[in-house]
Parts: C-alpha cells; sequence; structure tokens
C-alpha cells in the first residue's frame, strides 16, 4: 500500500525524513501506542532507555514517554535537545512524591540513603542517594552498606524488593494506578478460560497480585522470558501497549491482558502526529535546572554503575 493510500504510512515517512533532517533519534517506551514504537529508533524499559539515551549520537533526542523519562534523558545529555511530543505526559505516581515532601522525609531520617524509582522529577532524583529501576530495584539496595533504607514513591515495587533483602525498608506510599487496577480476581477468571496459560506481571502491581504471578518482570525482562518460556499462553499483568512489543519478539505465542483497562492515559497521549510536530517546530523542549541536573545526574549515574 502506497502512503497516498495509507496516511499512517505517509506520516511515518515525513517522521523519518525529519529525523534525518534534524539528526534525531527517536526513543519509546514500551507502554507507547504500537504505531508510535514501530518508528522508534529504539524501544525498551526505563533502564534500557537510560542506557541508550548514553550512547545515541544525535543532535536531538525525541522521547516518547512520560515526562520524567524525558527529564532524565536531558539530565545524562545537558548539550542535546531533548524534545517530548507531549508535555502533558505526565505519571501520577511520580506526582505521588513532590520534592518538598521528600526533603522533609529526609529529614526526618538523617543518615539513611533515599533510593528513588526513576518514575520521579528531576528534582526528587536530585534528592536521592541513587535511582533504580524495576529492572534492577533488588540489585540497587542489597549493593548499599545501609541496613534501612528509604524507598520512593512505589510502595508495591518496594515490597517486591522487601521479599528480597534483609534491609528495613521504609515505603513511601505511592502507586501506579494502572497496575493497581489489576485485580486477583480478573487472574482467576483469566486462569479458569486459559488453564495452562503462563502468568507474568510487573513488580507495580500490588502483592497479592504478585503473590500468584509465574515470574515478577520489568517490561525489558517480559521481553526476554517470553522468547525462552515454553509456554504458548501467556497472561500479562502490566499496561496493554506491552502486548505489541511482545507480539513483535514473540509472533508465535498469544498474550492476554488482563484487562483492557491497563491503559495509561499519560503514555496514550503522544501519536504520530504530535511525533511529527515536534521534529517540525522542534517543540516541547525538556529543560532542567543545571543545579538540579548535576545532582540527579549522580544518582542515575550511580545506579547506571551498579547494574
Amino acid at each position: 500500500m502506497s502512503s497516498a493510500e495509507d496516511p499512517r504510512l505517509e506520516l511515518s515517512e515525513q517522521i523519518l525524513k525529519l529525523k534525518q533532517e534534524r539528526r534525531a533519534v527517536i526513543l519509546a517506551h514500551n507502554y507507547q501506542l504500537g504505531e508510535v514504537q514501530d518508528i522508534a529508533d529504539f524501544v525498551g524499559d526505563s533502564l534500557e532507555l537510560s542506557r541508550r539515551a548514553t550512547e545515541v549520537e544525535a543532535d536531538v533526542i525525541v522521547f516518547c514517554g512520560v515526562l520524567f523519562m524525558a527529564e532524565t534523558a536531558k539530565v545524562l545529555n545537558p548539550e542535546r535537545t531533548v524534545l517530548i511530543p507531549d508535555p502533558r505526559a505526565g505519571c501520577p505516581m511520580c506526582d505521588m512524591a513532590p520534592v518538598e515532601e521528600v526533603r522533609k522525609r529526609k529529614a526526618e531520617l538523617p543518615g539513611v540513603p533515599v533510593v528513588a524509582y526513576v518514575n520521579t522529577t528531576a528534582a526528587v532524583k536530585a534528592e536521592a542517594d541513587v535511582c533504580c529501576t524495576s529492572a534492577n530495584a533488588v540489585k540497587v539496595v542489597n549493593s548499599l552498606p545501609d541496613e534501612r533504607i528509604l524507598f520512593l514513591p512505589d510502595r508495591n515495587l518496594g515490597h517486591w524488593v522487601q521479599r528480597h533483602t534483609d534491609k528495613e525498608i521504609l515505603l513511601w506510599d505511592g502507586y501506579c494506578p494502572t497496575h493497581q487496577r489489576i485485580l486477583t480476581q480478573q487472574i482467576r477468571a483469566l486462569k479458569q478460560e486459559h488453564p495452562g496459560a503462563a502468568l507474568i506481571v510487573h513488580p507495580e502491581c500490588t502483592p497479592d497480585v504478585i503473590e500468584i504471578a509465574d515470574a515478577v518482570l520489568s517490561t525489558g525482562q517480559m521481553v526476554r522470558w517470553v522468547k525462552e518460556t515454553e509456554a504458548e499462553e501467556i497472561i500479562v499483568g502490566t499496561e496493554v501497549g506491552m502486548i505489541h512489543r511482545l507480539k513483535k519478539e514473540a509472533p508465535g505465542k498469544r498474550f492476554i491482558p488482563i484487562s483492557k483497562l491497563t491503559t495509561c492515559p499519560d503514555m496514550k497521549r503522544i501519536t504520530l502526529e504530535k511525533v511529527l510536530w515536534a521534529l517540525q517546530d522542534m517543540q516541547h523542549p525538556v529543560e532542567v535546572p543545571d543545579e538540579i541536573a548535576a545532582r540527579g545526574r549522580r544518582s542515575i549515574e550511580r545506579m547506571l554503575e551498579m547494574v
């Protein structure tokens, strides 16, 4: 089908042409719309994207994800232009840890190191001792010599870490609304319909969901797991955008979302049109104040050195 017959194909072609002209690279998270994933130079989870952001050879990074991810790319690439196609693409969990509250809690816990999930603002990362992602949170926490850790903002990921460490994890009361909507009742119903199916879930899910999973994995780990498993049917407990990636990586297997309601509205704000407009007008550049960027960079780089 020609681009004249398919408007989406024409949009993709325009994006690729502009990308070359701007010397740009497009990074996309696994939860993005399928059409956005398909035009990206690299698709990955937060850890993979953090690493890739330090390796790109481009003048411009177009970050298709939510704002804290684009901020992280800017912190790691202060000399490059980082664009986010829709600056309204936020993260409710991120908003649950405002920097003023984090500073207050730190003052109450002198000497206790702060491990900040990457789902935090650049200002909060600047207050942290080290960052982590869902893929490496356990490793990061266990690498610290301290016996008490303030972990923020995701209480569910913190519970998962607590299962794999002897340290005392002081939890922040944040959570991902999308993963919070995944319920054990839904899973049990799906298990009855698909008795041989494996169940994989993200560690942002609640502890009772994690308890009945066959594997608890970051989205990057999910990609590797589905390629290696013998299971032909897999129930997927994370944001539904992940299904698009898994189908491409393991086309012979069937992937079943726990619910079509596990959709992150912020991740879905970015469309092909907005990627095109971002490149056309160099719009929505991400800026992080130098002092915050310098301190935030230390906590991110410390994480990257650990894993």
